[in-house]
């Protein structure tokens, strides 16, 4: 079968479209034929060594497809059955794999293979955002950085459905159309508004409880200025880059703040929370109160392409790539 491996780190152009022997599924495991896979902007840090790997490496967490082969002891699962994941071992990024069934989620039919790859990471990083790490009330309104991305207009629509708004940062006007038609409350155009300035005037001085924040470097301040006496920063991503050292007394001196840095490993790693958190993905989509855009397709083969249009900002939504 054919795969994506780098073998060392580094920009899109490591990526290398390559022929990969995959041996019969182990026990508990089964071979799975992709029909589609998910792309994320954590691919990227692992890609660019911002997150460590053992190399060579593939890539990926996030994939849709069909059950091919069973292994010794497999039991919930059989030839045929429509599948997806978004966590585990890295290596979606190829035709074909074998994985445990422990993260496997059956698709129900109303839920396309194009979907399901792009919302398994995305959707469940977005329920336990607001569900798990801040858990958000009706009436309130929040802020989240990056409004019109692939885990943006998930968060946007989910937060609508339970009745918070959401002031959403983009970065240009056809971002912010985007991010208003898809459940955001309040769209900042930091190209050309001040962040902080909008919330404080759209929250009439009080700021938000809650700020969620993807890009890092470049807003992480913002973000601190933007939050109420007692706030939580929600930092979950690197896009502009990591967020470097900083004085712990500026939390004390803007307000008493609160930082965390959650992963969807760390609110997922026990079974019982997986499976709610998976279950609860299934039921919003299902219910049509949030639906999953898929604006970029790309062939498997063309995966650095992919990253770097990622990567550059110039896609909206979801991205998948198609075996």
């Amino acid at each position: 079968m054919k795969a994506i491996r780098f073998e060392k780190t580094g920009g899109p152009e490591v990526l290398q479209f390559v022929d990969v022997d995959l041996p019969a599924p182990a026990a508990g495991e089964v071979r799975l034929r992709h029909t589609a896979i998910g792309l994320n902007f954590v691919d990227t840090y692992y890609r660019s060594g911002l997150y460590p790997s053992a190399l060579p490496s593939g890539l990926g967490n996030e994939a849709a497809g069909v059950i091919e082969a069973l292994g010794p002891g497999v039991k919930g699962f059989k030839v045929g059955d429509r599948v997806a994941y978004g966590t585990g071992a890295l290596g979606a990024y190829a035709q074909a794999r074998n994985i445990g069934t422990a993260r496997l989620v059956k698709l129900p039919k109303s839920i396309s293979d194009e979907t399901a790859a792009a919302m398994m990471l995305k959707g469940m990083t977005v329920r336990y955002l607001l569900r798990a790490t801040y858990k958000v009330k009706r009436g309130q309104t929040i802020l989240f950085h990056a409004a019109a991305g692939g885990v943006g207009l998930i968060f946007c629509q989910w937060a609508k459905a339970l009745g918070v708004k959401v002031i959403g940062t983009v970065g240009n006007a056809e971002k912010a159309a985007i991010a208003l038609a898809h459940g955001c409350t309040h769209v900042i155009d930091t190209s050309k508004e001040d962040i902080v300035k909008r919330v404080r005037e759209i929250t009439g001085g009080a700021g938000v409880p809650v700020v969620y924040d993807a890009v890092g470097q470049a807003t992480f301040n913002a973000s601190l200025d933007c939050l109420q006496p007692r706030g939580l920063l929600v930092s979950f991503g690197n896009a502009s880059g990591p967020v470097s050292a900083f004085n712990l007394g500026i939390l004390s001196a803007k307000g008493s703040l609160y930082v965390t840095r959650p992963t969807l490993f760390n609110y997922t790693s026990k079974d019982e929370d997986f499976k709610e958190t998976a279950q609860d993905l299934l039921d919003i989509v299902k219910s049509g109160k949030v639906k999953i855009v898929v604006n970029q397709r790309y062939p498997l083969a063309d995966a650095a392409k992919a990253h770097a249009d990622l990567e550059g900002r110039r896609t909206t939504g979801a991205t998948v790539l198609i075996p």
